[in-house]
């Protein structure tokens, strides 16, 4: 069976998940084989695998740091939020059901022998899993139905390290109280702490860990620094902080691409290709922020389509698209944001309105379903149109990649092109179109996550958008992989610097003796 080490943390937000992926990279790089696992993930950022299962994407960046395929064992459970009160629960990549917050926690107890079997599956093929907790071990009012924390480091026996954010200030109590709030065993089972997210001298902290370890008899294992990383979030907490806000604004030389941060927006991990190309000046608008006049709008994914869509005329934001349309300004929506773009859309399943009408910039119309669609694919991007400027389309056949996952179906009307024509399907040959672009050629909507990951696609449309801005093309996009590949390295270098990881790998294997005698007697 592999070695083990579970993070968990005094709160939510604190780092866990880079640092797990963290190190899977470390452990990779030193030639172990490696995989995360999150028994139970509550996010809208989710991807789809090989199978066509829907799982975390937090898990799929560490697989990706792991140097292997993302597997949905890695995060059996995946609750995706539809309203403040209920939720989406998939199980082993497909939905389950819809669970309030009080339904679910009766249940979760009967999931748990499942978990374990899933987790011990996956074990059996690594030489070590690196578990992520949720949220704070500390919920003293959820403990008696753990499946995440405690209760998941206790059925399969894994040691604890507890991760702390200093950032957000009141580190020490945060650690102290959390591991006062434990019982006698998961208290022993917590074997050091990392305090994450440090800015200045850390002389400064010497005196405050020497108190912490004698108070606690928990060893600190190393202060991580604040260090600037494009890994992908786990949710979108750290877009409403400070990451893309509008506090800067795009120069001459670059494009501005603005995305409307919506309420239970998702999958906001399809703007990254974009968001680290040289010339492109990325932002998301907020409630009660002006879009002004960018280069390109983008309505991305959503859990709740037609509650975002509502959002959106509450908000003055949908005259704000309006606007921009007729100024001639393109528009680009993903998945639900391409639902919101057509005439009409027919629900009664995601967000319990029947019928909205949409922004009716594109001729189309959605029908939601209770089955959901989770695909990987490939398709052909259409060929420009003769005397067409084609923003959306390609000069030369062009291949893209990317995944599905949606409960709709859109129908398009004589008034719009399909965007693409999908090839494949998890692998197996299809032919059918997606997505809409408008006669007009200003508006396109795809229901394809990812379309901005393949360098050529992404290049071509920004050069012509660079044109429509009377600036010279670039002859080459960031490779979205290669830049993932060298964060995810500069991660783990900076975890070798500052946190003693020769000490993990002696705690995971004292560990791992301490069972093996106990299994002996």
């Amino acid at each position: 069976m592999a070695l083990s080490i579970m993070l968990q943390g005094t709160g939510s937000d604190v780092g866990k998940s880079v640092l797990v992926a963290g190190l899977c990279r470390i452990f990779f790089q030193d030639g172990y084989r490696v995989a995360p696992f999150k028994s139970q993930n509550m996010a809208l950022n989710s991807g789809i695998t090989e199978a066509g299962d829907e799982m975390g994407r937090a898990q799929i960046f560490q697989a990706e740091a792991a140097g292997i395929k993302p597997d949905v064992r890695m995060n059996p459970v995946l609750l995706k939020p539809t309203s403040d009160m209920q939720a989406q629960v998939i199980v082993m990549g497909k939905v389950f059901n819809h669970m309030d917050a009080v339904t679910y926690h009766q249940y979760k107890p009967r999931l748990m022998d499942h978990i374990e079997q899933v987790y011990r599956s996956l074990a059996s093929e690594q030489e070590i899993i690196v578990l992520e907790g949720a949220g704070s071990p500390a919920e003293i009012n959820l403990r008696d139905r753990d499946i995440v924390n405690m209760g998941m480091a206790e059925r399969i026996d894994a040691p604890v390290i507890l991760v702390a954010d200093i950032d957000r200030g009141g580190v020490f109590a945060a650690i102290y109280g959390t591991l006062a709030l434990l019982s006698d065993d998961e208290r022993a089972r917590v074997k050091g702490v990392i305090i994450n997210k440090f800015r200045g001298d850390v002389a400064l902290l010497h005196s405050g860990i020497e108190m912490i370890e004698q108070m606690t008899s928990v060893p600190v294992l190393g202060v991580m620094p604040f260090i600037e990383l494009n890994i992908e979030d786990e949710d979108s907490v750290g877009l409403s902080q400070n990451k893309y806000r509008q506090r800067n604004h795009a120069s001459h030389n670059q494009l501005d691409i603005a995305v409307i941060h919506l309420p239970y927006l998702s999958n906001f991990t399809d703007f990254n290709a974009l968001a680290i190309q040289p010339d492109v000046h990325l932002r998301y608008v907020m409630r009660d922020e002006k879009i002004g006049y960018p280069d390109l709008l983008i309505i991305p994914g959503s859990k709740n389509t037609l509650g975002d869509l509502k959002y959106l005329r509450e908000s003055g934001m949908e005259q704000e698209i309006l606007r921009l349309n007729q100024l001639g300004i393109p528009i680009i929506g993903i998945c639900g944001g391409y639902q919101m773009l057509g005439n009409r859309l027919y629900d009664g399943i995601e967000s319990g309105i029947a019928q909205m009408d949409g922004l009716g910039l594109l001729d189309c119309e959605t029908r939601f379903s209770a089955e959901k669609t989770t695909t990987q694919v490939e398709a052909k991007v259409s060929v420009l149109p003769p005397d067409d400027e084609g923003l959306f389309q390609v000069d030369n056949e062009m291949i893209i990649e990317g995944y599905e996952i949606h409960m709709g179906q859109t129908v398009i009307g004589s008034n719009t092109r399909p965007f693409c024509r999908l090839i494949s399907r998890n692998g197996q040959v299809v032919e059918s179109d997606d997505g809409a672009v408008s006669l007009s050629g200003n508006v396109m909507g795809s229901y394809i996550h990812g379309i901005f990951d393949r360098e050529p696609f992404t290049r071509q449309l920004l050069n012509k958008l660079r044109q429509r801005k009377q600036l010279p093309p670039l002859e080459q996009s960031q490779s979205l992989d290669a830049f993932k590949q060298r964060e995810y390295d500069h991660l783990a270098d900076n975890m070798r610097e500052y946190i003693d990881i020769q000490k993990i790998y002696r705690l995971m294997a004292d560990h791992a003796e301490q069972q093996s005698k106990q299994t002996k007697i």
